[in-house]
């Protein structure tokens, strides 16, 4: 079954399934359609599914033509699950959340793998894509797939393959970022390496879905940890009236040693914010408080606080309160340049000005309606920038710096700028670094 299995892959007639057609997903299937595979995608959302069947995209990075191309060349979206069958692969890369105590949301990967449960077949591969915890690919998904009666490793097959997706990156695609994978038995690392070597340069092999499982959490948590430190010296910096972002461009000219991370009004995406919370989470099973791991947490959680703390000052400096005032917040995506809007900070901004009394506004030129979220609601839409509608508000908060904001235009017209992002370089009157 195994060779017959590689055998597909290697001449292109397996059949990819792809459970979650988001950021993730959407450019894995574009990849797999790419080099000659069809592909079967699988989401509950309706509306995704409507739009890429009728060669539409609703990620911005992501062209309307390639989803139109993908279709030509045989590529399908569905929200039916019992389709399962008709795909030799199914590779799920559906979220992975917090819940509100900041615990592991698991609902998502474990309703996926309920749902493909009584339509998989023998012979097939799944791949959890997903971020999460070590151990949850064979605490969870392999008993349920054995309870079908199959044996994983001989007539079905399991591994871990965590995603590097980098939303808007031009540097890095799907092809170009090396894949990790962990097998659950050597038979299952041996396909799934097959099947990511068809379609990414290189593919780095693991001893374990556990080892998978952790190198994504420890690729995460390297940068929550290190835009805690510099956030944390952005506070005392500040304190010293000393501006971080000079110091930092100074420390990366040294070419060795050094990694320049640069501070934010917080984390944002899918991954940093996250995934530190899903070691801790289960380092306590074993006993272990990660107290290094949690701190930066905390610095980096409280970094809206502290914004909000600066536009508090910079108001108040001009006799305003927060409360009454008109703000405008310039950015809402987690990063610039994208309209992904995953734990941007961002919205945590607007919400506790909002809850202050401010009477909020922004403008992003990537996000043209604010969007619906399962947690966070704005009746909003982007502000077109002018002279006299930055000249309006009593305070404008740079919150993510897009490429595509005029700069010189907003420091001109601004009554005043909280840079949150230090993009401002030279002091000015108007301007306060937050």
């Amino acid at each position: 079954m195994k060779d017959a299995f590689l055998k597909k892959i290697a001449d292109k007639s397996a059949v990819i399934g792809i459970v979650g057609l988001g950021y993730v997903g959407l450019p894995l299937m574009l990849r797999f359609n790419e080099v000659g595979f069809k592909v079967l995608g699988f989401d509950i959302d309706q509306s995704k599914v409507d739009a890429l069947n009728a060669g539409n995209s609703y990620i911005e990075h992501i062209s309307g033509d390639s989803i139109a191309s993908a279709r030509a060349a045989g590529f399908e979206a569905t929200t039916d699950f019992a389709r399962a069958p008709e795909a030799d692969a199914l590779i799920l890369c559906v979220p992975t959340p917090l819940n509100k105590y900041r615990e592991p949301d698991m609902s998502f990967v474990l309703g996926t793998i309920d749902s493909l449960v009584p339509h998989l077949r023998a012979g097939h591969l799944v791949s959890l894509e997903s971020t999460t915890y070590p151990g949850t690919t064979d605490e969870e998904l392999l008993p349920r797939i054995e309870s079908r009666g199959f044996k994983v490793g001989e007539n079905a097959y399991l591994v871990f393959s965590p995603e590097r997706e980098d939303p808007g990156n031009p540097n890095f695609s799907t092809r170009t970022i090396p894949k990790v994978c962990g097998g659950v038995t050597p038979a299952c690392q041996e396909i799934g390496v097959a099947l990511y070597s068809a379609v990414i340069d290189k593919v780095v092999p693991v001893s374990s879905t556990r080892a998978a499982e952790m190198t994504k959490l420890l690729e995460n948590i390297h940068r929550a940890v290190n835009i805690g430190l510099v956030n944390e010296m952005k506070i005392v910096a500040d304190k010293m009236g000393i501006d971080i972002h000079e110091v930092i461009r100074a420390a990366a000219t040294k070419p060795f040693g050094f990694v320049p991370y640069y501070p934010g009004p917080g984390l944002g995406g899918h991954c940093i914010p996250i995934d530190p919370f899903y070691l801790t989470w289960k380092a306590r099973e074993y006993g272990v408080h990660t107290r290094f791991i949690e701190l930066a947490g905390e610095v980096n959680s409280s970094m809206p606080d502290y914004v909000i703390s600066k536009v508090a000052a910079a108001l108040n400096e001009r006799k305003k309160a927060i409360n009454g005032s008109k703000i405008l917040v310039l950015g809402i995506a987690y990063k610039k340049n994208v309209d992904d809007m995953r734990e941007s900070p961002s919205v945590f901004l607007m919400e506790k000005l909002r809850d202050l009394g401010a009477e909020i506004s922004y403008s992003d030129p990537h996000v043209p309606v604010f969007p619906k979220m399962r947690e966070h609601r704005f009746e909003l839409s982007s502000v077109a920038l002018t002279a006299d509608s930055i000249a309006s508000y009593d305070c404008v908060l740079l919150a993510t710096d897009h490429d595509k904001f005029d700069y010189a235009q907003l420091q001109q017209h601004a009554q005043l700028i909280v840079d949150s992002r230090g993009k401002y370089l030279q002091p000015a009157a108007n301007v306060v670094k937050a």
